[in-house]
Formats: structure tokens, sequence, C-alpha cells
């Protein structure tokens, strides 16, 4: 299929396309478009207004499995979602950044590089959202709670959520359309509140805990294993792989989690593996790629 050929509309499910976890416990099944974010992310975010030639991404998330197809398809499916934008240039068609796609892109890397898996600093604040919503607008009211669940809430009951800390979560409810159905208030729990039991209650913390102790088995490996590996690849799986294990992380403060939570092991073993390959992906990534400045 040439880029003329491509579709103008594909029947896209915001939550379909993540990282599902493997069967035995080992590395998440890494989607399309977590790998193509992942992509943007390393390569063009920091990079100024540009756009990458649809050849040059084929060529790259090859390299972690994902075939043409499929990646012509996640193109189509993340331009009808307002992720990415087309651009012709001769013949050949380039894909660059929306304002919604760097909005996302730069929450991920706050959420990686700044924010980090270890919440040592709370002071003692929660943010809680109520909600009200018909059976009617089930469809809202996931996609609801996928965005709250990304931004550190969980179910203290049906339509009661919380989050530790001041969460800004205003612009993520006005961006659904549900600004009237919400209501958000900042607090702190009394002393009768039993916090540590509210977070067991509330956070699945061995699923959590689980995710971390399994990517830190798998790249602490690949340290071991030394050089040899394609770095853009490499790369790619290890910030999706990341953002897949954080993504159920509301960073509940330290002090209220067991005293051998695997966060900051897991957050020390991603960190030295993006240190090592940041350089050589970046470096070949500046070959590979075909770019074009954005109009």
């Amino acid at each position: 299929m040439e880029d003329d050929d491509i579709p103008d509309t594909v029947p896209y499910d915001p939550q379909g396309d993540l990282p599902q976890a493997s069967p035995d416990g080992g590395a998440p099944q890494l989607r399309p478009q977590s790998l193509m974010l992942a992509f943007f992310g390393n390569h063009v975010l920091e990079e100024g207004e540009l756009c990458v030639y649809s050849g040059s991404i084929i060529d790259v998330l090859g390299r972690v499995g994902v075939g043409e197809q499929a990646v012509r398809s996640t193109l189509t499916r993340m331009v009808s979602r307002g992720l990415l934008r087309r651009q012709r240039e001769g013949r050949r068609m380039y894909f660059g950044l929306t304002g919604q796609a760097t909005r996302v892109l730069r929450d991920g890397r706050t959420r990686i590089w700044r924010e980090g898996a270890v919440n040592d600093d709370w002071d003692g604040d929660w943010t809680l959202l109520g909600f009200s919503l018909p059976e009617s607008r089930q469809r809202e009211r996931h996609d609801l709670r996928s965005r709250l669940a990304w931004s550190g809430f969980g179910a203290l009951y049906s339509g009661l959520w919380i989050a530790p800390g001041r969460v800004d979560v205003a612009p993520v409810v006005a961006e659904l359309g549900l600004t009237a159905h919400v209501k958000i208030f900042h607090a702190s729990a009394d002393e009768a509140t039993d916090i540590g039991l509210m977070i067991r209650d509330t956070w699945d913390l061995e699923s959590v805990a689980a995710r971390y102790v399994s990517f830190d088995k798998r790249w602490t490996a690949h340290l071991n294993a030394g050089p040899g590996e394609d770095p853009i690849g490499t790369r790619l799986r290890l910030v999706t792989e990341w953002l897949w294990t954080i993504r159920a992380d509301p960073r509940l403060p330290a002090r209220h989690l067991p005293p051998d939570w695997p966060a900051g092991p897991a957050q020390d073993t991603f960190r030295r593996v993006a240190e090592q390959t940041a350089e050589p992906a970046g470096r070949l990534a500046h070959e590979v790629l075909e770019t074009a400045p954005l109009r």
C-alpha cells in the first residue's frame, strides 16, 4: 500500500493500543501505538518543528517487530485521533506531532524524569474527585476512569476517586467535556483514618509491585548482557515498557508502602539503561531518519 492509499479514518479504541501484560509474567506485549509514541517522544519531541518520512518510521518500528501494514494502520489511526498530522512532500508522506500529542508526550516525560516512581516528599494532602454519569454514558465513564488512573487516582468508592497530593485534574476533565458532572476537592485525612489500610483497599499493591519486579529483572539482565543490540530498538522497548510499568502506579507516599517496595530499584535500572542507550540511539536516529520541517 502506498501512502496515497491510506484511508482517512479507521475506528480507534484509545485503550486498545496499550501494552498488554504477558500471561507468563514476562515482558508486556507492546502495541504499535505505544511504540509509536515512544518513537516520537525519543526522536522528535525535542528536535523542534519537524516531521518524519513514513518509510523511516516503518524502518524504526520494524526493529522492534512491528510490520509495515501495522505501522501504516497505526499512523492512520493516530491521525484520525488527532495525535499526528500528515504532510506531503512530493510523492512522500511525512508525519509530525499535533499539539495534543505534544502535551501527552511532555506529560509522560514529566512523569518519567521529573516526578519519578518514588514519592518520598508527600505533604499529607489528597485530591478527591466525585462524579456521576448515567449508564447511557458508559464510554465517557470508561474514558474518565482511564484518565484518572493515569493521573494517579484510585477508586475509593465507585463514584469517588482519590489521589495523593494536589493533582491538577481539572484540565483532564474539561478535555473530556465532563466538567459539569465532576466535583474536585483537596483535603487531608482525619487522624481516625488508617491511611495504610485505605491504600491497600484502594489500589492493587501486589500487581503494581509485580510490574516493577518484572521490569527490574528483565532490564538488569540486559545491562549484564553488554552491548550489541540495536540502540534505537532497545530504547523504544525500554521507554514503552517503563511507561507501562509506572502507568498502574499512583506514586503513593513511600512512608505508607512496604519497606521493600520495588519502585526504587526498578527506576535505577531504567535510568541506567536509558543513559546507556541515549547517545548511540540518538546518533543512529540522525543517520537513518529522513525528516522535513513542519509547515
